[in-house]
């Protein structure tokens, strides 16, 4: 297949795409089926389980975890663009990290308690897979997309992506609400667990099929090298990160900025991540049928609310410009996080689900355009997207463990939402000092 030159609909849109195939793993497996599965497996053990010689609750168990993950990705990312660059193929890393992702998910399909070890390793290498992936495909965007197009890509990305995980979701759903119907036996709880492993299947099938379209249109990488991978290319990486940096030390704006999207992201991927799990145990749910029910729906709502969110954003973003919008949405998530310590009921949580909903889906796409716009002029995107990237990786680490020390020791994620509300405020204020200039319209 010919280039396509940069700013084409036809690559435009392949590139959203991979949204469509990767988005199915966020919402399946971080934040739908799989923890609904991983809590109904403690159901007859009170949420602790003696693992790596501690006695953990299951929720802080599987917040460390993610944050090892998170580390790893973090530790990794800048490398592995900085090679790519380098070498020009960010297609290959994309790839391999991608079908590392989906096998994982697949691998899930054999988690139990029994074989703990192995089904976290598995649940761990998932987590790489896919935001491992993320780097380089967010890198892609000042590649083919002129300045002008990059929000309303963005945005569109981030919808085709939350369609197209409901669209799996809710097939999801049907076979765990009605298993018999698709051929599954056992008893309901039986049958329901079965239904959600292959969803486990299903998750990583749909990314790597649907995954093909973009792999077709996006080039190679950049065309300045075809040196392949040696020794010399991987320290070439480390001096790639210290160009950058000393680059991110003459841009102000995308210096501050970087500093704002590290506090508020950990905060916005920390509540992504966790919602599932606080909802399972926080929520005077009246029967385990009706909360399994309860939590998809919510997510559901959240997802199909999101794509309208990250509509409005982008509208709103053109209007008023970037960072004035970024400030406004981190204000709502303050307050959304204090309510959220004093919600109980099942119609709590669904409101809940609606409001956050709205600002999810906007502060995720408009965040990966400002950063996309804030760029100096450079073929070395990858590079600097893994700073990006980083920067929202360390910040997860450090949520998922203040979220899941606090629930290790108080036994309850309540006081953990609190403290993302602090890290919202925060967010607020660093963003109120990126310099004038850096208030994109």
């Amino acid at each position: 297949m010919a280039d396509l030159p940069k700013g084409d609909k036809k690559l435009l849109n392949a590139w959203a795409f991979y949204d469509w195939a990767n988005s199915v793993y966020p919402l399946v497996i971080s934040s739908a089926v799989f923890p609904i599965f991983y809590e109904a497996l403690f159901s007859d053990r009170d949420h602790y389980i003696d693992v790596f010689g501690m006695n953990l609750k299951n929720s802080a168990l599987i917040s460390f975890i993610t944050a090892a993950a998170f580390l790893v990705v973090a530790f990794i990312s800048p490398l592995l663009s900085g090679i790519a660059d380098y070498v020009g193929n960010k297609k290959t890393f994309m790839k391999f990290f991608c079908y590392m992702g989906a096998i994982s998910c697949m691998g899930l399909y054999w988690f139990n308690l029994e074989n703990i070890y192995i089904g976290l390793l598995f649940y761990f290498l998932g987590l790489i897979g896919f935001w491992g992936s993320l780097v380089f495909y967010n890198s892609y965007l000042p590649d083919i997309a002129f300045p002008e197009q990059q929000d309303k890509l963005s945005a569109k990305g981030y919808s085709l992506g939350y369609v197209g995980s409901v669209v799996l979701l809710i097939i999801n759903l049907a076979m765990i609400m009605k298993p018999k119907i698709f051929g599954i036996t056992g008893t309901e709880g039986e049958a329901a667990m079965k239904a959600m492993r292959y969803s486990f299947l299903m998750v990583g099938f749909w990314w790597i099929l649907f995954s093909q379209y973009t792999y077709f249109y996006l080039p190679k990488g950049n065309k300045n090298s075809d040196q392949k991978v040696t020794k010399d290319v991987v320290f070439n990486g480390f001096k790639e990160l210290k160009k950058v940096w000393k680059l991110l030390e003459e841009n102000i704006s995308l210096k501050r900025y970087l500093g704002s999207f590290f506090v508020y992201s950990m905060a916005v991927q920390t509540v992504m991540i966790v919602a599932t799990y606080f909802g399972a145990q926080e929520i005077q749910w009246s029967s385990k049928s009706e909360s399994t029910t309860g939590l998809i729906i919510c997510i559901l709502v959240i997802q199909l609310v999101a794509i309208v969110g990250a509509v409005l954003t982008s509208r709103a973003s053109a209007k008023f410009g970037n960072i004035p919008t970024l400030i406004v949405i981190n204000c709502v998530w303050v307050v959304l996080c204090i309510l959220a310590y004093f919600i109980t009921l099942p119609i709590h949580f669904y409101i809940m689900a609606t409001l956050i909903g709205f600002v999810m889906g906007g502060i995720q796409a408009l965040s990966r355009s400002t950063y996309s716009k804030l760029l100096p002029e450079t073929e070395d995107t990858a590079s600097f997207f893994s700073f990006y990237d980083v920067s929202e990786k360390i910040g997860i680490v450090i949520g998922m463990c203040v979220y899941g020390i606090i629930d290790q020791i108080t036994g309850s994620p309540r006081f953990s939402i609190v403290i993302l509300a602090l890290f919202f405020a925060i967010g607020v204020l660093l963003l109120r000092r990126v310099p004038k200039k850096g208030v994109l319209n």
